[in-house]
């Protein structure tokens, strides 16, 4: 069991080596892309919330 347990990190080691790691210039775009549809998602479900709430207004 203990070898098992071994084997599994050891493993994990390998593959996190191979891994391609982004710079620091590709995740600071990346960041800026998910703050940027973070906030433009976050409007159109506030527009359209207060569309609905306002037709729920209107027909009761």
């Amino acid at each position: 069991m203990r070898d098992k347990i071994l084997n599994f990190f050891t493993d994990i080691y390998k593959e996190m080596q191979k891994v391609s790691w982004p710079k620091k210039e590709e995740m600071r775009d990346y960041t800026k892309v998910v703050v940027v549809t973070m906030f433009v998602f976050a409007i159109f479900v506030y527009v359209v919330d207060k569309g609905i709430s306002e037709l729920l207004k209107i027909l009761f």
